[in-house]
Formats: structure tokens, C-alpha cells, sequence
């Protein structure tokens, strides 16, 4: 019986840990195929997300692996990092308009929704804002100011 009891306690306590661990990889921030889960909600996209501290960092890459752009959460900001080929936008570096805000969302978790939107130009706008911003993340990151 004991054994039993010492079994269920270690699952339990394994289980937290092993399911947080696929969400937020540590390490692979900038690679093209970063060992961590791909949590885009898009199968043109692919998403990772890794985790420091208390930051978290949103990666996103294109269908073909291509580092297009990252996010730094903190309790206190959200930041575009200084990686990947799109424009970044959030409600703490708002940018213009853009020419085009057609796209889709690519991620949605943690308080935080991300939207890409190729632009005609060739160019991609990346825009990450807290969910509860609005119903779209082009209205929190300075497009409709």
C-alpha cells in the first residue's frame, strides 16, 4: 500500500512539471528549428515559445522554417526582439498602419495573441498584443491610433 501511495505522489508531482516543459523550451530562442514544441494555432506558421525568468518569448517562423520575428513578455511590457525579418509591432512600440491588415492569428496563449499579415510589398508585420486589448491585435499596436 505504501508503495502505491509513493507511486501516485511522485505522479502527480511529475505531471505539472513534464506538461510545463513542452510549452516553454529554455534554450533555441532565434533558431530555425528550435528543439520545443510548436504551438501555432496556424499550419502556415510555426510558433515557439521559451521561457526565462519571468519572460517569456514568443517566437515566430514561416512555414519554411525562417525566423520572421520574436516577443518578449515580461509582467510588466511587451517588446519585439531584434531577430527575424518582420516588423514588429505591440502596444508598447506601436507603429503606422500598415498596408495591409489582412492575415491571421498564429498564436493565442498566455494572456497574448500574435497576428501576421504578409504585407504587398513582400514584407511581414507581425503584431503580438494582450488578448483582452481587443478582438484584434491590429487595433492595440498603433494601426487605428
Amino acid at each position: 500500500m505504501r508503495t502505491l501511495s509513493v507511486l501516485l505522489l511522485a505522479s502527480l508531482i511529475a505531471v505539472p512539471f513534464s506538461a510545463h516543459a513542452q510549452q516553454a523550451a529554455v534554450s533555441g530562442l532565434g533558431q530555425s528549428w528550435p528543439n520545443a514544441t510548436d504551438v501555432s494555432s496556424s499550419p502556415n506558421y510555426h510558433v515557439y515559445v521559451f521561457e526565462r525568468g519571468n519572460t517569456r518569448y514568443i517566437q515566430v517562423n514561416d512555414a519554411n522554417g525562417n525566423v520572421r520575428g520574436a516577443f518578449a513578455r515580461t509582467p510588466y511590457s511587451l517588446v519585439g526582439l531584434p531577430i527575424g525579418t518582420a516588423e514588429l509591432a505591440t502596444p508598447d512600440e506601436p507603429m503606422p498602419a500598415p498596408a495591409s491588415t489582412t492575415g491571421e492569428t498564429v498564436y493565442q496563449g498566455n494572456n497574448i495573441k500574435v497576428f501576421a499579415a504578409p504585407q504587398p510589398d513582400g514584407t511581414m508585420r507581425l503584431m503580438a498584443a494582450p488578448v483582452n486589448c481587443a478582438q484584434n491585435p491590429v487595433e492595440c499596436t498603433g494601426a487605428f491610433r
